[in-house]
């Protein structure tokens, strides 16, 4: 039984060993300089513009929420196209009354301006 983890046990080895490999490779390979600039904590070696503890705005975190609400949804997408010809006609009603829903619902934010950034 466990024969059949087989190629997915070597598949995550060969990921390890080649994102361990990229680390490693680059920590030894990889120039070295250090100056006060990159050794600043923010954006990745530039000076900072403006501080790191200004407050966002709410529409920020709105946009965020949206997105992770619409991103987890498009996820039911993946195994409906899978089971497509299994469902038929009633798993593809399903899939349309789904879809209305999603837009109607972005529509709803839409207009409300939720997705407007100023």
């Amino acid at each position: 039984m466990l024969e059949s983890y087989l190629g997915a046990g070597i598949m995550m080895l060969m990921a390890i060993g080649i994102a361990g490999g990229m680390v490693v490779m680059t920590s030894m390979l990889g120039p070295k300089r250090e100056f006060a600039d990159k050794m600043e904590p923010f954006e990745c070696g530039e000076s900072p513009i403006v501080s790191p503890h200004q407050r966002f705005s709410v529409k920020f975190y709105l946009v965020a929420v949206l997105f992770v609400l619409f991103d987890i949804e498009a996820v039911f997408f993946f195994p409906w196209a899978i089971l497509f010809k299994q469902l038929g006609m009633f798993g593809f009603i399903e899939m349309l009354l789904f879809i209305l829903i999603l837009g109607v619902g972005l529509l709803y934010v839409w207009k409300r301006g939720g997705l407007d950034w100023e």
